[in-house]
């Protein structure tokens, strides 16, 4: 599945779940009791395979570690490198 600039596809958002449950030294099973998500669900999404997730169990799953979605108005160009480093708080 292509990534849409700006947009994080769930494979991507899988991914940064599995590093933010890592960072706070987690196991998927823990993250899945905090959650009330099964553990094979966490396993499916930190490794791309859980494309029907459901918006409820994905909040769930955030809230747990931190993390939140955030919407926002489609680009309609290529962000800058200025601008991607200014929206993660760093600078350039």
């Amino acid at each position: 599945m292509p990534n849409i600039v700006g947009v994080l596809v769930i494979e991507d958002i899988g991914k940064e779940i599995g590093t933010a449950r890592k960072a706070q030294g987690l196991r998927q099973t823990d993250l899945a009791a905090r959650s009330g998500v099964s553990r094979a669900t966490i396993d499916a999404l930190e490794n791309g395979r859980a494309s029907d997730i459901g918006y409820s169990r994905l909040a769930r799953i955030l809230a747990v570690l931190g993390l939140e979605l955030r919407l926002g108005p489609a680009a309609s160009r290529r962000p800058t490198l200025d601008e991607l480093l200014e929206e993660r708080g760093e600078n350039a």
